[in-house]
């Protein structure tokens, strides 16, 4: 039942969005991967799944922020049956690691989307990147991390409405980014922003 689940989900994201894929910097692999996108909408994480094939789509686990995708039971089984999205903290406690369940899916080999804004943004510039993405990037210095542009997705679903609007999604896949050896935090994460924001202009071809 849950994989039937799956496979509707994506189907009608793709029938709603197209949900087009660009490989512009890089191709499809089963390898593991953190794959990092911009965030406009709660359509974001879905198009990015079905936008991957299934070989790849059935190893990669999206990352969810637990204070809205776990406040009802209903948001839970779409986040973590339908999508198999891991829930994180967005205020985590002190002492604590939220990125803990990221950790241990990237150790046993599997790949994760993350959205490094960290909240939807209400236009089309992209926000700053949080630390999270570097302190993975730190941790597992052997990974790709692949940058992703979404287009249209803030006019099919803005932020505070439930109407959808069909328009052709396309996600386009750039260049792989490792951290450098001895790269200081904030220049990561502009590096990384700045690979998202080149293909929003249509860069990062190979």
């Amino acid at each position: 039942m849950i994989p039937v689940i799956r496979r509707l989900l994506v189907l009608f994201v793709r029938i709603m969005v197209g949900a087009r894929s660009e490989w512009r910097g890089c191709s499809p692999d089963t390898r593991r991967r953190i794959y990092f996108a911009n965030h406009n909408s709660h359509v974001d994480t879905v198009a990015v799944m079905a936008a991957l094939p299934y070989q790849v789509r059935r190893l990669t686990h999206p990352v969810a922020a637990r204070d809205y995708w776990g406040t009802s039971a209903f948001r839970r089984f779409i986040a973590e049956k339908g999508l198999r999205a891991v829930l994180i903290d967005r205020k985590p406690l002190p002492d604590s690691n939220p990125l803990e369940p990221l950790e241990r899916l990237l150790e046993e080999g599997r790949s994760i989307l993350i959205f490094p804004e960290g909240t939807r943004s209400a236009t089309e510039e992209i926000a700053p990147f949080r630390s999270g993405i570097y302190r993975l990037a730190c941790r597992f210095p052997d990974v790709d991390l692949i940058p992703i542009h979404l287009d249209n997705l803030q006019r099919i679903l803005p932020k505070g409405s439930w109407l959808i609007v069909p328009i052709t999604c396309t996600a386009r896949f750039g260049k792989p980014l490792r951290v450098e050896p001895g790269e200081e935090k904030n220049a990561f994460l502009a590096r990384a922003r700045a690979a998202v924001i080149e293909l929003a202009d249509g860069g990062a071809a190979r």
